[in-house]
């Protein structure tokens, strides 16, 4: 047997990986036995504005069906009104507040034991795709998914491999509402026109105005979740097609909140409040509805707990299904951060009844300009009405021109947060206690928003700097005459972690390390190692050539 000198290198280790053909790995089937693949649906920036939920006015014929057949939960809420920081809590089960990925699109360096979520699942033999936001607030690394990308999907996994797919359907988004009629009518191509929404009888929130503009958004935004409706039917009829209905845990959820004006964005339950429908593969608890209060940073310890993967002790959420199960939540807390170029710093409690929210910047008003949200025509109606004092008692909160240091509702009785009661003495000892518990979770989860983002900047990227990851360390062991080799990959980075291949040219299928390879053909080995917030590290490659001993053995 001969072999090439590896070259050097670096890396962190997690779990259980196989390749075909020249790599081999002891058989995978006794940790696919009883493991559920999992698959979700997300959408963008819709509220619970769903007919399941009792909405008279929407229009989500298969979404409504789907909630029979699952769980509808009413109480899930986002960490923030916003995608990228909503997502980062997402993937790596932890408050973006923590990790220092808070600020909108920024790029964020998360402690070195903070990985995105599905390394673990990969790690334990699921084959893990994403179509095809990513969005977290640092780039994804190529060790997070088998594939990220318009084609991925569960059909490209090996046979009876468990899988855990997303789907992010993005007809929903924001800036559709205020698209091109030319792309209205592509998205709507698919709905019947008696399914179309009548802006005439659409239910307005009391703090916007009643005008055609307005009323126009709104029918738009609830046009484009029918739209959706029908992709959510898509990938269930594909899952049927499969044959894995039956094996297959779903999820449907939206990243936040509605993208309208006091709804994305910010920290109002129009903001963070979400739908989310899970349906077991035997029909379990079919139709029921829970109460529980559920954070986004659960998600992803929950999908480890269903796939009986242990949830790593640093990840701040809680599972809430699973044999991993918590106790249910009493509170659930959210923070605003700079949004595009406007700064604004806003921590929140909910529980059940109250929401709490601290506005650390009440010198600054609500209705901040960002250029983005600007291109909505009911925030420029909202603007054009404001100027000329026409917003009348609710419609005027939102340009005040500062904010209160607190504020207080009770969503029982107001939904739409618009009676602070932060002031009123009958309400003290709630004010006290959810005042508390907001400033105990920022002490405990160590809140970096108080610190400015230039100088949070600086101490994770001192100069502007990027690190680079350091590149793997390919270690081979094995006799002269060994029938295989056993290569380990290391790396001094810590926290890394490293992908392989034994695949040439720039679509070769990357895989994550996590105990030795063993290669018993000839074969190119590539490896190169990320950390999350660095860059990449170089891509090293060895060459190992095996051959029969003289003597033939």
């Amino acid at each position: 047997m001969r072999r090439s000198a590896p070259s050097a290198a670096s890396v962190v280790v997690l779990a259980a990986v196989w390749m075909a053909g020249a790599i081999g790995t002891p058989s995978l089937h006794a940790i696919e036995v009883a493991r559920p693949n999992i698959l979700w649906i997300t959408c963008e920036d819709i509220s619970p504005d769903l007919g399941c939920y009792g909405d008279a006015y929407a229009r989500t014929p298969n979404l409504d069906a789907f909630a029979k057949q699952g769980v509808r939960y009413t109480r899930v809420f986002s960490i923030a009104g916003v995608c990228a920081p909503s997502r980062s809590a997402i993937i790596t089960g932890m408050y973006p507040t923590t990790i220092g990925t808070h600020h909108m699109r920024c790029k964020g360096v998360p402690p070195a034991d903070v990985k995105c979520f599905p390394e673990y699942l990969r790690a334990a033999g699921y084959y893990c795709t994403n179509n095809v936001k990513t969005d977290y607030n640092f780039d994804a690394p190529i060790t997070a998914w088998d594939e990220s990308s318009r084609k991925a999907h569960w059909r490209n996994r090996r046979p009876g491999q468990p899988f855990f797919a997303v789907f992010n359907l993005t007809v929903t988004h924001e800036s559709q509402i205020r698209c091109t009629p030319e792309e209205i009518a592509r998205h709507m191509a698919r709905v019947r026109p008696e399914d179309r929404h009548d802006p005439l009888e659409a239910v307005l929130p009391p703090y916007y105005p009643d005008t055609p503009i307005v009323r126009n958004d709104w029918a738009r935004y609830c046009d484009l979740i029918t739209a959706m409706d029908l992709q959510v039917a898509d990938l269930l009829k594909q899952l049927d097609e499969d044959g894995l209905a039956d094996s297959t845990i779903v999820f449907f959820y939206s990243d936040h909140g509605r993208g309208l004006p006091r709804a994305k964005r910010w920290l109002y339950d129009s903001g963070l409040h979400v739908p989310m429908i899970i349906r077991w593969p035997d029909g379990a608890q079919a139709g029921t509805t829970s109460d529980e209060l559920v954070s986004f940073v659960d998600l992803g310890p929950t999908v480890l707990s269903l796939a009986g993967v242990e949830v790593p002790a640093h990840m701040r959420g809680r599972p809430f299904l699973g044999k991993q199960k918590a106790e249910p939540r009493e509170y659930v807390f959210a923070a605003r951060d700079r949004m595009d170029e406007t700064y604004d710093v806003i921590r929140a409690v909910r529980d059940k009844r109250y929401k709490y929210l601290r506005n650390f910047k009440p010198g600054r008003p609500y209705a901040q300009y960002i250029d983005y949200m600007e291109k909505m025509p009911t925030m420029q109606e909202l603007r054009r009405l404001n100027k000329a004092g026409e917003l009348l008692g609710p419609q005027r909160l939102f340009f005040l021109p500062e904010k209160p240091p607190e504020e207080l509702y009770d969503i029982t009785v107001d939904p739409h947060e618009i009676n602070n009661l932060a002031a009123r003495p009958e309400h003290g000892e709630v004010l006290t206690r959810m005042r508390r518990v907001l400033a105990d979770w920022m002490a405990e989860t160590n809140d970096l928003g108080l610190i400015p983002e230039e100088e949070l900047n600086e101490r994770v990227r001192p100069g502007g700097q990027w690190s680079t990851t350091a590149p793997p360390r390919i270690v081979p062991q094995g006799g002269d005459f060994s029938p295989r080799i056993e290569v380990t990959l290391q790396c001094e980075t810590e926290g890394a972690s490293i992908a392989y291949t034994t695949e040439t040219g720039d679509k070769a299928h990357w895989h994550l390390y996590s105990r030795p390879i063993i290669i018993e053909n000839s074969a190119a080995l590539r490896a190169k190692a990320i950390r999350l917030g660095y860059h990449e590290s170089p891509e090293v490659r060895a060459r190992y050539e095996i051959t029969a001993s003289p003597s033939g053995r």
